[in-house]
């Protein structure tokens, strides 16, 4: 298995969990999980690590935005919940930081790589597992790599000040991870973050 498809892997083995919404059964991979404070609080567990019974969610703002309109934490928990209105903006926050910090450990570790010219670089060397592309930047740049970059994953979902706090640099545009786990794991939680964007393109395969 060629290396940037191994830290892309199938997540088709991981637990899988109900949506309290739409009652579809998903693997906790595409889902967000939410706890009930010991105050009846409803707050999001995207760690999945917080103590107590889980209630999950498909990665979605419009599921997310449904459950706290229609009641559908209390009805799951029940018993009394509160929910904030911006629950699904608090979810959206969350994943974004996981996903910077994936990126910042993928720059510390050597797994990152800046600037036009060495993705198109790494691209050419078979030596990207994903491509990443400022939100906006200038579509020039991004088409002429998304033109090499064949079925590797394309993120989209960051501003160039995000990117270049992530990866310690000024004016990052474009950005490519190596193949490894930190890769892997960086593409679960952008595609759950994809569901949280208000708009624009996101996650998906270069074209």
């Amino acid at each position: 298995m060629p290396a940037r498809q191994h830290a892309l892997a199938s997540t088709a083995d991981s637990p899988q969990r109900r949506c309290i919404v739409t009652g579809e059964v998903k693997d906790k991979s595409e889902m967000v999980r939410f706890a009930v404070g010991p105050d009846g609080r409803v707050v999001p567990d995207v760690a999945g690590n917080l103590p107590g019974r889980g209630l999950w969610l498909t990665a979605s703002r419009e599921v997310v935005e449904t459950a706290v309109a229609k009641g559908r934490f209390a009805k799951a928990a029940r018993g009394p919940t509160v929910s904030d209105v911006d629950l699904a903006d608090q979810v959206g926050r969350l994943l974004a930081r996981r996903c910077l910090d994936l990126i910042g450990l993928a720059r510390r570790a050597g797994q990152a790589v800046t600037g036009f010219e060495k993705v198109r670089a790494c691209l050419r060397q078979d030596d990207a597992a994903v491509l990443l592309a400022a939100s906006d930047g200038a579509g020039d740049g991004r088409a002429k790599l998304s033109g090499l970059a064949g079925s590797i994953p394309e993120v989209a979902v960051f501003s160039r000040a995000e990117l270049s706090s992530a990866l310690g640099r000024e004016n990052v545009v474009h950005a490519a991870l190596r193949p490894g786990g930190l890769a892997g794991k960086f593409m679960v939680e952008a595609a759950r973050l994809a569901g949280f964007r208000v708009s624009g393109p996101t996650v998906g395969t270069a074209v």
